[in-house]
Parts: structure tokens; sequence; C-alpha cells
């Protein structure tokens, strides 16, 4: 049962008028202005003062709020859609956690400085984790009907509306790429200086899609800001495009408070600062997570033994592991591969790319395919052993293909258990090639020594082999 929803109140002083006077009335409030005027005391006098604040800011907070909202949704085993379709029937609710947001950060509206994207977060999941404590199960329909209290029949009806207001509102933020800026006569200053990063108009509006809020993100308070510190980096100008594109929530990140920390302190676990440009190209998402979730993720490295040194690298490498979750990815993954034998340190050192694979998608139909040629476990543990990357190929196209000509290649199956490595090398550039090559000879090289050398080296080695042949 759901406890009375008198204890879902907000708070009773917002310094920002036009937000829920009581919920006791059970009366849905409407929202008809333009801009919140924000209230704050000042003067000797204490007298008050009216603060407006931006329609744009407001609209970024509010699109800012709902990914937190989803996201928070999603952990909780929603689906996207699900999530999605809750979000849009729950304008007052979002309005309500902008109010925690200005009431939680008062200070900083009155000093006219806006809040980060972190900040944002870090504010508003605490709020919304006491919520679920407190309500369990039905705060999605809590959510829903703020301020009412939830009704146990829902109208089918309401779902269509609901996407036609989230569609509403995504063409609102990205027909703001296409305005014109009154005062210079052109496209707004954000978009030609994104153009000027590369970016094209399409491109853009594919950002905003995904992104609602960076369509209200400043030039100069947000968006130039990142790119020029990238820029002093290192990051080639023409890699900007990508990284904005793969993550454009970095803009919304301080640089001074949230951005530089953030990389001092993944610095302090060993990623090499050298590297930070090709770090940020290859998953620059990882500027965004939270100092709690890349503790757990170098914790469980740390689990395996390995160093700061190692785990370093391992960051460098494949920033993106911090993105997998520990006890949804990285640990069932290694139990998985403990159970074939495998060391799961040097395992995540060579290739830390296996634990970002899905268990029963991925690595179990690789397992049986072997199983099914008639290796043993042992035998198969080993070869993963020997070549880490071997679980990321696709059994389909990769493995399937290469097993078959391997097949009509005379050699026994324990040569793949000493060389697994085959399957890393192209069937029609590099394995049938040199094979024919060796057919023609009449001579029998090693699969190692017929793939891993070099061209000169390989045909060193044939020579030899012939001359011998030729001598006996």
């Amino acid at each position: 049962m759901m406890k009375a929803f008198s204890s879902f109140q907000p708070p009773q002083h917002f310094p920002c008028t036009r937000f829920f006077s009581s919920i006791t009335t059970r009366t849905q409030l409407s929202f008809h202005a333009k801009a919140f005027y924000c209230q704050a005391k000042s003067g000797i006098d204490g007298s008050l003062n009216l603060r407006v604040m931006p329609p744009t800011l407001l609209a970024a907070e509010k699109e800012e709020a709902k990914a937190v909202l989803c996201l928070f949704f999603k952990k909780q085993g929603l689906s996207n859609a699900v999530a999605a379709r809750t979000i849009n029937k729950s304008d007052l609710f979002i309005d309500h956690l902008v109010s925690k947001l200005h009431s939680k950060h008062k200070s900083r509206y009155l000093a006219g400085r806006e809040l980060t994207t972190l900040e944002i977060r870090d504010a508003l999941i605490p709020y919304l984790e006491s919520l679920l404590e407190e309500h369990g199960d039905v705060l999605g329909d809590l959510v829903e009907s703020y301020p009412n209290p939830p009704v146990k029949e829902k109208s089918t009806l309401a779902i269509p509306t609901t996407s036609n207001v989230v569609d509403s509102k995504k063409l609102k933020a990205v027909s703001r790429v296409d305005e014109i800026d009154p005062a210079a006569g052109k496209l707004r200053p954000h978009i030609v200086y994104l153009m000027e990063l590369g970016m094209d108009i399409e491109q853009v509006r594919s950002i905003i899609r995904r992104f609602p809020a960076f369509a209200y993100y400043s030039l100069e308070g947000k968006i130039k800001p990142v790119v020029e510190f990238f820029l002093e980096l290192g990051v080639p100008k023409e890699n900007i495009a990508t990284i904005l594109t793969k993550r454009p929530q970095l803009c919304g990140i301080s640089l001074s408070e949230n951005l530089k920390p953030t990389m001092k302190f993944l610095e302090s676990f060993g990623v090499d600062k050298k590297q930070w440009p090709k770090v940020i190209y290859r998953f620059p998402a990882l500027l965004t997570y939270s100092r709690q979730k890349v503790r757990e993720s170098v914790d469980f490295l740390y689990e395996f033994g390995l160093s700061e040194e190692s785990i370093g690298k391992i960051l460098t490498r494949c920033p993106n592991i911090i993105s997998y979750s520990v006890e949804d990815n990285l640990r069932p993954t290694a139990k998985y591969f403990r159970s074939l034998g495998v060391d799961v340190g040097i395992l995540l050192f060579r290739c830390p790319q296996n634990f970002g694979l899905s268990i029963e998608a991925n690595i179990k139909p690789v397992t049986e395919f072997f199983l099914e040629q008639g290796y043993t476990l042992e035998e198969i543990g080993t070869m993963i052993s020997r070549y880490g990357a071997l679980y990321t190929f696709s059994l389909t196209e990769n493995l399937m293909p290469k097993w078959e000509f391997f097949m009509t290649m005379d050699y026994p199956k324990s040569e793949l258990v000493k060389f697994p490595q085959f399957f890393g090398y192209s069937l029609e550039q590099r394995i049938k090639p040199r094979y024919a090559r060796v057919k023609k000879s009449g001579v029998r090289l090693l699969l190692n020594q017929i793939l891993s050398l070099s061209s000169s080296n390989f045909e060193k080695a044939l020579k030899k082999k012939m001359e011998k042949m030729q001598a006996g």
C-alpha cells in the first residue's frame, strides 16, 4: 500500500514564485509565465528584489532535470520507452525538480552563475532516491500525477498525447538551429561556431534531437570554453565535432569545478595525461561520470591484483570500461572467464573490451561453438588466455568462416590452441594467400610462421624450408 501522499511535499519556501503553494488542496497548478521570478533578500532593510531567470536557461534546466529523471528510472529497470512516456506526462513534477535546484543553489542564482550538469545530477538524484525509498513501486504513478495522488486507473488515450508533447518539445528545440539572430542577421552564434568546427546543420539537429538541452547552451558560457580547453589539450580540431556529437553533455560541465578535477582524479589512477586527446576522442563520456562510479570500477580492477600502472593503461586504452556496470557486467563476466580457467587480471589488462560483452548473446555462443568443434573447456580457456581478443570477434562473420577454411588447411585442431591469433588475421588478405603460397611451394610451416611473420621474413622462412627439403 502506498503511504499517505501528504508526505510527498515540496519545500515550504521556494526561492522562486509560481511553484506549488500547497499540496493539501490537491489542485494542479499551472505554469503560464514565460520566465520565473526568483525572490532574494538584499539590502540593509532586507527588502525583496526580483531577478528574472532567462527562459532559455529555464528550458535548459528542465531538459537536464528530465535527463536525470530518465536515467534514474532506467536504473530502476524501466525501459527507455516507459521511462520517456512517464517523464513526458510529468511536466509539473519536472517543474518541482527545477524548484529543488533553485532552493538548494539559491546563492548560485543570485550570483548569476549557471549550474553544471553534474551539479544538477548531484542535487536531484539523492532526492529521487529518498522518494523511491518512501513510495517504492508507485513512484512512477506519483510522478505522473503530481501534485495530486496517483489514480488507480489510467486512460489509454494519454499515450498518444504524450508522444505529441515530446515531439513538440523536440521540434521546438531543433527549430532553434535554423533561427536567425535578429541582432546579427544570421544563424545564432553557437550554431555558426559549431559549423566552423566542421559540423553541418543536420549534425547539430541530430545532437539536439537526442539531447534537447544543448539547444539552449550559451556559446561563451558553456560551448566555447570546453572546446577551447580540448584544443589546448591537443585534441585535433577535426575531432571536436565527433566528440560533441558523442557527448554534448560535456558542454554542461564546469571546467574549473568538475571537468578538470575529474581529469586529475583519473590521472591519480594512472591515466596518461599525454594521452588525453586520444582518450577523450575514444570515449568522451568518461569525463561525465561521477567519482563514485570511477572508484567503483577501479576498486574492481584492484581486486584482481592489477597494479596502478596497469590500471592506468587499461583506462587509457579502454576508457569505456568505466561505463560497464560492476555488478551487472564486470563481475559476472569475470566469474564466467574464471570458470574457464582464465587469469582474469591478465585478461582485463590484455583485452578489457571482453567485459563489455553480453555473456548470453556474445560470450557463451563462442564457447559453445568451440565445444561443438571438439575442444575442451580447458583448451578454450587456454585459447582466450593466449589471445584475449578471441571473444570480441563476430561468431558468424569472423570465427565460423575462418574455422571452415582452417578445416581445409591440413592442420590438427590443437594448432589453434597453440596459435588462436589465427582468428585475428584477415581471411582474404592474409590467411588464404599465405597458405596458398605455402601449398604451392610444397613445404610445411607452423601456423604462426605463416601468419605472424612480416612479408620479407615469411619469404625467407619459406625459402629456407624449401632449401632444407631439397637438400634432404
